[in-house]
């Protein structure tokens, strides 16, 4: 959207341990942008099947106690964009079709480019389609998706959704921790990671939609976010090899890449 991570606001649909694991490094990386630790919380909020996961909630599992909102209790998804005017929505709820055109169209009307995120999967449990986000949305949506959906025609233009999957950070994670023999695993370095993956993202990726580089280039990816991590490791004393010049090309040594005689 052009807007930096510091001034985003976010509400989950879901408060279970994805939901809140993905905002604790959200918070995380918005305390690094500076955001004061008094506001980050605030900018971050759950809702589940009980509504707007508030302060003074009876029953309330400690994990999800430091996005507790000091709020009045909001038990309709639609009210809580209204009243939160959240700059983008996550769905991790896995209830199919629980963005629905009243929904995108409530985030639609307090953002000029609404993000719309519907994380859960499989496709039938995907808070909404690719289709049903850019058309309520009149076609000014920042959306992915947990599925994969096929490009969105509307208007004049054609729509390519991006797909937030595992693929982009988890095999990076674990090239950079393998090459570089990391003695534990920090939230910092998924931190990274994403980081790593939305460098490589062009401006003509977002001009048709992508918020994620193309799986055509997965291997070219991976190895470029593996060598963001790598650098996180060595800077904080977690490796157990030396550091070496060319961190890009140290993680390219480190990759297989099968070769196969030819038989005939």
């Amino acid at each position: 959207t052009g807007t930096p991570l510091a001034l985003q606001r976010f509400l989950f649909l879901g408060a279970g341990s994805a939901a809140v694991g993905t905002a604790n490094l959200l918070v995380k990386a918005m305390r690094d942008e500076g955001v004061p630790e008094t506001e980050v919380r605030s900018r971050v909020a759950l809702f589940d099947r009980k509504g707007l996961v508030t302060a003074d909630r009876e029953a309330l599992h400690d994990y999800q106690r430091p996005f507790a909102q000091r709020h009045a209790a909001i038990a309709d998804f639609v009210a809580a964009i209204e009243e939160l005017r959240p700059t983008g929505i996550i769905g991790l709820s896995t209830v199919g079709g629980a963005f629905d055109q009243h929904v995108i169209e409530a985030i639609a009307r307090v953002n000029e480019r609404p993000m719309i995120f519907a994380y859960s999967n499989p496709t039938s449990r995907s808070e909404c389609t690719a289709e049903q986000a850019y058309t309520w949305s009149a076609g000014r949506a920042v959306f992915a998706g947990g599925s994969p959906f096929p490009p969105v025609r509307f208007g004049d233009r054609t729509f390519v959704p991006g797909q937030g999957n595992n693929v982009y950070v988890f095999p990076a994670i674990g090239m950079a921790v393998y090459a570089t023999g990391a003695r534990r695993v920090t939230d910092e370095m998924f931190i990274a990671a994403a980081s790593g993956v939305a460098e490589q993202v062009t401006p003509s990726d977002i001009a048709v939609g992508l918020v994620y580089p193309p799986v055509s280039a997965i291997l070219e990816t991976e190895l470029r976010v593996a060598a963001r991590v790598a650098e996180v490791i060595f800077e904080r004393g977690l490796a157990r090899v030396e550091r070496p010049t060319d961190i890009h090309a140290f993680i390219r040594e480190k990759a297989y890449v099968p070769r196969y005689r030819s038989l005939v």
